[in-house]
């Protein structure tokens, strides 16, 4: 039975706590402060990270080297992705990330990925991607409409236009269009709250047991289709 931890208490901590009551997962607690929180206890625990960019550039060695298993919800860390991921597989420990947990947008990465392709083959299409989220969040682009990006130029290759807006409480909006002469195709995933992110969040750290390795959580999510 998994034992979870979450790095970060701030809204996004509360809800994976909330997450973590509702489905009779045992807590052992969170900390703003992961490199001091008990190290006897967090071997046996998966932690849950939530926090921000320089949080976790700070923390991942941390992490890597006293949990059992991490589930890295933060984003604004990729460009020193490969040295995370050499990092844990040096400390044999697992790692489960995603630039967003929802179900629904791991949903909507595999269907921009088929419409890019279909697109693509078509010809004459322009791609470009709009998130909106609140005020609060730092990293611009989301990691998520970088990961959409991604999606996108593996099937058609080219830039692709990435806008952010910052404004209000909106938790999250990403919308992926394909312009072209004729007609405009257009994916769109709207988070009404936080609970998806949280809900895919727990239930990466049940994955973790008895795995080994560093995934995308949209690898094990859709493994076996």
């Amino acid at each position: 039975m998994v034992k979870v931890v979450i790095s970060g208490y701030g809204k996004m901590g509360h809800m994976v706590e909330k997450t973590l009551i509702e489905r009779g997962i045992e807590y052992a607690g969170w900390s703003e402060d992961i490199a001091s929180f008990d190290k006897e206890v967090a071997k046996d625990c998966v932690c849950i990270d939530f926090t921000f960019p320089d949080s976790f550039r700070a923390n991942y060695r941390t992490l890597a080297e006293n949990f059992k298993a991490v589930v890295v919800g933060t984003t604004g860390w990729y460009d020193i992705k490969e040295e995370v991921f050499d990092y844990f597989r040096k400390c044999g420990t697992t790692l489960i990330w995603a630039s967003n947990f929802s179900v629904g947008i791991n949903v909507l990465s595999a269907a921009v990925e088929l419409v890019a392709k279909q697109l693509n083959k078509a010809g004459g299409y322009t791609p470009y991607i709009i998130e909106k989220h609140h005020c609060h969040k730092l990293d611009a682009p989301s990691g998520t409409a970088i990961t959409l990006g991604e999606d996108v130029r593996r099937n058609m290759p080219g830039e692709v236009q990435i806008t952010s807006v910052r404004a209000g409480e909106i938790p999250g909006i990403h919308t992926v269009s394909f312009e072209g002469i004729n007609d405009r195709f257009t994916l769109e995933h709207e988070a009404f709250s936080r609970g998806g992110l949280a809900a895919g969040a727990v239930t990466a750290a049940q994955m973790t047991e008895g795995l080994e390795g560093i995934y995308e959580f949209k690898e094990l999510f859709f493994r076996g289709e």
